[in-house]
């Protein structure tokens, strides 16, 4: 009956997801029809099968705007929910995220840096450079710190803590001393937004959240074993330390890299995994790629709404997230 109720769900989720992309691309400051929008993709696929009868400008906001940006959203989300799930097992706290490491604060603390001090040095990818070296820079000091103060998973909650805090107050620092004119675009980076998307650009979440999932997949039994404590993975034959560090290794080259394309997005990874575990149980085999899928949606909804609510202004798609993912926090509260 269980396995039935996660197929359907599956199903319904992968379906979703395919409907959440056609809005995605649909919608916005201009609207496009979904016929049209389907035709300009088909029509890139397989140009003999569809005659051009749309505007070149159509055809530009579909395939180099539009479809780039919710391709991203849905990589995102995915990661960031992905890791979310994870973490909250690994460390059996129940409010674990992807920003858990600090790795989001370092993240924005190297891209103020790239956009206020040391300009676009390597091109368009100088700001996710600087992020993810920030997000890296970030989980090596609570690594740190948690070595100094101990190791067990409470230790490295509030490691991050206080990495994320020193990361930010930095991050104000450099605005501080920085150029006023250019602050708006930090302060747009830094509540989060899907404007680095490029085609180019998609193949590093990509890479980097396919190769993290199918880690996280086949290993899905040994982290079910590891929520359950450190004693019990021990004897069920898991090398505790070695394998917690590995997955603090893996979630934080997958955060760093989300974060250094969306920026500092909140809520998803906290709160996606609990209500796919409200859903499909509390095992790993599922939650985990069912997570991902339902974070693609989330967040590719989010970005519809940041692009419409306001159009034709984007609105920073942490903003969405966190008024969203506030209620919906209250209410799990409520469900306790």
């Amino acid at each position: 009956m269980r396995g039935s109720r996660i197929l359907l769900w599956t199903v319904g989720a992968l379906g979703l997801l395919f409907l959440c992309v056609t809005l995605g691309v649909s919608l916005g400051s201009a609207r496009i029809p979904v016929v049209t929008v389907w035709s300009i993709l088909g029509h890139h696929a397989a140009p003999d099968l569809f005659q051009q009868t749309w505007s070149a400008g159509r055809d530009s906001i579909v395939w180099e705007v539009r479809l780039p940006r919710v391709l991203l959203a849905a990589l995102v989300g995915a990661g960031l929910a992905v890791v979310g799930a994870a973490l909250q097992s690994i460390t059996r706290n129940p409010l674990a995220d992807p920003h858990l490491l600090g790795v989001s604060s370092g993240g924005a603390l190297g891209a103020i840096i790239a956009l206020l001090h040391t300009g676009l040095i390597f091109g368009v990818i100088t700001v996710p450079l600087f992020a993810f070296a920030g997000g890296l820079c970030a989980t090596m000091a609570v690594v740190a710190v948690t070595r100094m103060t101990g190791a067990a998973p409470d230790r490295l909650v509030l490691s991050g803590v206080a990495v994320a805090f020193i990361a930010t107050s930095l991050g104000n620092l450099a605005i501080f001393l920085g150029d006023p004119r250019a602050a708006h675009t930090v302060i747009f980076w830094m509540l989060g937004g899907l404007g680095l998307a490029e085609w180019s650009h998609l193949v590093y979440p990509a890479v980097t959240l396919a190769a993290s999932l199918v880690f996280l997949v086949l290993r899905a039994r040994e982290i079910n074993a590891l929520a359950m404590g450190d004693e019990t993975a021990a004897t069920l034959g898991v090398p505790v330390a070695r394998f917690r560090a590995e997955l603090f290794v893996v979630t934080a080259l997958l955060t760093g890299v989300m974060v250094a394309f969306s920026g500092a997005i909140g809520f998803v990874g906290l709160l996606v995994p609990h209500f796919v575990r409200l859903t499909g149980g509390s095992d790993n085999v599922r939650v985990i790629p069912l997570s991902a899928l339902a974070g693609a949606v989330v967040l590719i909804l989010a970005d519809v709404v940041s692009r419409t609510i306001m159009a034709p202004e984007d609105v920073p798609i942490g903003v969405i997230t966190g008024l969203v993912g506030g209620l919906s926090f209250i209410l799990l509260l409520r469900r306790r």
